[in-house]
C-alpha cells in the first residue's frame, strides 16, 4: 500500500511539474510550431532538443492534459482557443519567439531512413528500380505473383523494367514489405513534420512558411481585388468602392454637365482641354514622330502623308496656257 501511495505522489509530483511549465511557455511565447511525430524515435527527438536550445523549447505529452491546461490559461488569454482544435493524435508543440521558418528547418532536417511497415499508409510513391536483385532464379514465383517482369541472367533474377510497387497514400501490404525486404530497400525516411503554425492567436499550415513576403502581398492584393470586384458587382458600397464610386459619380455629373447648360468648375476645364486638344493634336503629333536624316521610312511615312488622297473618278485639270477653243478642238 506504502509503495502505490507513493508511486501516485510521484506521479502527482511530475503531473505538477508538467503543468507549471507549460503554463509558463504560454505566458513566455507568442509563437507555436504544431509537430507531428509519427514513426520518430528517441534518439531522434534528442538530436531535435540539442539543437534546438536557446531558440526554441519543444514539451511532448498526453492530449488531455495538454488540452486541459489550454483551456485554463484561454480565461487569461482568450486568443489560445485557436490552437485547441490541433492538439489530437501523435503531436508535439514548439515554442518560439524566433523565426518560425528557421525552426521548422532545424526540426524537419533530422530524418532517418525506415522500412516499410505492413498495414501502415505510405509517405511516399516507392519505386524498384530495374536491374539485378541479387536473388536466385527459385524465387521468380513471387514476383510474378507480385505482376513483376523478372528474366534470368548469370544465375540471377533481374528486373525488366521499374517497377511503382506503392502508390502515396495507399496501404503498404504485407507482399509488398516482403519483396522490399529481399532487396533491402528501406524506401521511407521519417522524421519530425511541421504541421500547422500557432501565431499570436492565429492559426495557418506550415506550408505558408515557405511563401516569400512577395508572394504573400500578391495574395492580398488578389484577395481584395477579388472582394471589390464583388462589391461593385452587388452594388454594395464598402471602404474598397470609395473610389469607384466617387469615380463613376463625376463621371455622371460630367455627362449630365455636357448635355445641359449647366456648368461647374471641373467640367468648365474639362471642355476647355477638348477644345484646345484637335488643335495641339497635329503639333504634338509631328514632334513625337519627326523624321530623322536617312530614316527611310519616316520619309516615306510623310511622303505618304503629304500625298493627296486619291478620287475614284479624277477629271483632268485644264493647263493653264491652254485656251477654251483649243480644249474641246
Amino acid at each position: 500500500m506504502d509503495k502505490e501511495t507513493s508511486a501516485g505522489t510521484k506521479r502527482k509530483i511530475r503531473k505538477e511539474k508538467y503543468k507549471l511549465k507549460f503554463e509558463k511557455l504560454l505566458g513566455d511565447y507568442n509563437n507555436v510550431l504544431v509537430v507531428g511525430v509519427d514513426n520518430v524515435g528517441s534518439l531522434q527527438m534528442q538530436k531535435v532538443r540539442i539543437a534546438l536550445r536557446g531558440k526554441a523549447v519543444m514539451i511532448m505529452g498526453k492530449n488531455t492534459l495538454m488540452r486541459m491546461i489550454i483551456r485554463e490559461q484561454m480565461v487569461a488569454n482568450p486568443k489560445l482557443e485557436a490552437l485547441l482544435p490541433f492538439v489530437r493524435g501523435n503531436m508535439g508543440l514548439i515554442f518560439t519567439n524566433d523565426d518560425l521558418a528557421k525552426i521548422r528547418t532545424v526540426v524537419t532536417e533530422y530524418k532517418v531512413p525506415a522500412g516499410a511497415k505492413s498495414g501502415t499508409l505510405a509517405p511516399s510513391d516507392v519505386y524498384v528500380p530495374p536491374g539485378p536483385t541479387g536473388l536466385d532464379p527459385g524465387q521468380t514465383g513471387f514476383f510474378q505473383a507480385l505482376n513483376i517482369a523478372t528474366k534470368i541472367v548469370k544465375g540471377s533474377i533481374e528486373i525488366v523494367n521499374q517497377v511503382h510497387l506503392i502508390k502515396r497514400g495507399d496501404k503498404i501490404t504485407s507482399s509488398a514489405v516482403a519483396l522490399l525486404s529481399k532487396l533491402d530497400i528501406k524506401p521511407f525516411f521519417y522524421g519530425i513534420v511541421a504541421l500547422n503554425v500557432y501565431e499570436d492567436g492565429s492559426v495557418y499550415p506550415a506550408s505558408v512558411l515557405d511563401m516569400t513576403p512577395e508572394e504573400l502581398l500578391n495574395k492580398f492584393v488578389n484577395g481584395v481585388n477579388t472582394l471589390r470586384a464583388i462589391s461593385i458587382g452587388a452594388a454594395w458600397p464598402s471602404e474598397l468602392t470609395l473610389t469607384y464610386n466617387l469615380a463613376n459619380g463625376f463621371r455622371k455629373l460630367l455627362a449630365l454637365s455636357l448635355a445641359t447648360s449647366y456648368k461647374f468648375k471641373e467640367s468648365e476645364a474639362i471642355e476647355k482641354a477638348a477644345a484646345a486638344a484637335p488643335a495641339a493634336k497635329p503639333a504634338a503629333a509631328a514632334a513625337a514622330a519627326p523624321a530623322g536624316k536617312g530614316d527611310k521610312k519616316g520619309a516615306d511615312k510623310k511622303k505618304a502623308d503629304d500625298k493627296p488622297e486619291k478620287k475614284d473618278d479624277p477629271e483632268p485639270e485644264p493647263d493653264e496656257d491652254v485656251g477654251v477653243g483649243g480644249l474641246f478642238d
